[in-house]
């Protein structure tokens, strides 16, 4: 029975006892109405919905994530929440295609004869290097030569490109550091940033083809990288239609890579041509459409001078679809990673919408494709749907439903460039300290330098890229991380609604503060 029927109930008994004769007994008391659903109860009854195996494990190049996004847009709808995406609506197409290779052929010649590398288990092409980028040729020639690491360090006597004809060669370096570096530059060569900057330096030489090979780690995640390429249901890439100028580029291990390297390699590392070696190598790439969407809706806010600004909330709707069984579970459901953040956001939009209007409005994003490179976030950044640099702040929300119950990690106040969310951090201190039940903040995560890189994995970092404020709140990966066993009944509801209303909290404070959350020199 609703709250209204049992109003009515409680005023007819009230009639009827006045208008009656004294009543021998009283009348019993009509009973009290069931109390409203708490915030646990909503989140739990949409991540059991949201998590469920009949959304397949919601990846994002195939329906199932489409299907995910409907069911968001459909809360919101019910929700009274306005639309922010394309043309009126929810929804905002991320136009990717599913990219993969038909069939590669690479081969050394050398005085002793043609030697074939294979596709996937010793070279990997790579497509693109990123949207807006020209795109890498398919077929190259070229004599070949050794660039060692790719580095210029005066200090150390380095530079490996010095001396080096590289104009229609194909080079190979080795993405590592070479012994005798510190620690510091050893970590900072690690970085993919510094990969980025060696093979821009390299391009610029105009070679025909680059040959990037690695150790360890790196070179032990190539194998997953080759399925992805080979497989047209695992691997999205963004359209690849643009002009192909750029050289051709590959991925390698130096384990499989002996008729690319020079003889007393790794002992002599010294930059050099490898006379009387060439390689030739030709892709054929596949592609079609996919149909994959971000969902974006917002609050107005209630100040007519700042209503025009953002403060935004994200989180991924796309898991990591069908996966090798484990005691007969195919379907990875994704509850934690991330359901429980696209939840959240869904049960922040909820209740902010019910309560009175901050001075800004607050963008709500459910961001597509970040299992398979960041996609959703990366096209929302560069197509937004409101202008972005009216966003004063994104709060990135992933995985916040698991582990100790009073434990948080932020990311971002200490990793994004230029300090440029160190006031964004303050302020979540202050609002996380005020609370009643305030969470140990975990910040050793928060480092571009750490091993798991976690400030380059989620949505945040695209937002990062153009300046904005960001941090990124997660309570941490777990035993069921990118497996089938991350289940919504794992989940801790009320830590999870601690989180969500923490973050809303503060992004409620952002949206009424007179100024953006920027130290005084980057304020504009």
């Amino acid at each position: 029975m609703g709250r209204s029927a049992v109003l009515l109930l409680l005023v007819v008994l009230a009639i009827v006892a006045g208008c009656a004769s004294p009543p021998r007994s009283e009348v019993p008391p009509a009973p009290a109405p069931s109390a409203a659903p708490t915030m646990v109860d909503d989140l739990r009854r949409d991540l059991f919905a949201f998590a469920d195996d009949s959304m397949l494990g919601r990846s994002a190049e195939t329906p199932n994530a489409a299907r995910a996004a409907r069911f968001i847009a459909a809360k919101l709808q019910a929700a009274g929440v306005a639309p922010a995406g394309d043309s009126g609506g929810y929804l905002q197409r991320v136009p990717l295609s599913r990219t993969f290779v038909r069939s590669a052929q690479f081969t050394i010649t050398s005085p002793a004869g043609r030697t074939s590398l294979p596709f996937g288990s010793h070279l990997i092409p790579v497509p693109s290097l990123g949207e807006g980028l020209p795109l890498p040729v398919l077929e190259a020639t070229g004599n070949l030569v050794f660039a060692g690491y790719g580095i210029s360090m005066p200090g150390y006597g380095r530079n490996d490109l010095a001396g080096l004809s590289l104009a229609d060669k194909v080079v190979v370096f080795v993405n590592d550091a070479p012994p005798g570096l510190d620690s510091a530059h050893r970590i900072s060569l690690r970085d993919p940033r510094s990969l980025g900057d060696r093979l821009g330096a390299i391009m610029e030489r105009r070679p025909a083809a680059i040959i990037v090979l690695f150790t360890g780690r790196q070179a032990n995640e190539l194998p997953a990288l080759a399925a992805g390429l080979t497989d047209s249901s695992l691997r999205l890439q963004p359209a690849l239609d643009g002009p192909r100028v750029l050289p051709m580029v590959l991925f390698g291990s130096t384990k499989d890579a002996a008729a690319l390297l020079p003889v007393g390699w790794p002992s002599n590392d010294r930059s050099r041509p490898l006379t009387g070696r060439s390689f030739a190598g030709k892709v054929d790439l596949v592609q079609d459409g996919v149909a994959t969407y971000n969902v974006v809706a917002v609050i107005p806010g209630a100040d007519s001078s700042l209503a025009h600004t953002y403060v935004a909330f994200g989180a991924h709707l796309d898991h990591i679809g069908i996966q090798p069984p484990e005691h007969g579970d195919s379907i990875a459901n994704g509850a934690d990673d991330d359901g429980s953040g696209s939840m959240s956001l869904v049960e922040m939009a909820r209740r902010a919408q019910r309560e009175p209007h901050p001075k800004r409005s607050l963008l709500f994003v459910w961001h597509t494709g970040e299992e398979l490179g960041l996609f959703g976030s990366e096209w929302f950044t560069s197509h937004p749907t409101v202008p972005l640099d009216s966003i004063v702040a994104q709060l990135n929300v992933d995985m916040i439903g698991r582990n100790d119950p009073d434990s948080l990690y932020l990311i971002g106040p200490r990793s994004a460039p230029n300090g440029q969310s160190s006031v964004l951090g303050a302020i979540v201190d202050s609002v996380n300290s005020a609370s009643s039940r305030p969470f140990l903040i975990n910040r050793e995560w928060d480092a571009p330098s750490h091993p798991e890189q976690l400030y380059y994995r989620s949505d945040h970092y695209n937002y990062a890229k153009h300046g904005i404020p960001i941090v990124f709140f997660t309570t941490g990966l777990h035993a069921d991380y990118h497996k089938v066993t991350d289940s919504p009944d794992k989940i801790d509801y009320d830590k999870m609604s601690r989180v969500a209303t923490l973050i809303l909290r503060i992004g409620t404070a952002l949206a009424n503060a007179p100024t953006r959350p920027l130290p005084a020199a980057l304020l504009r």
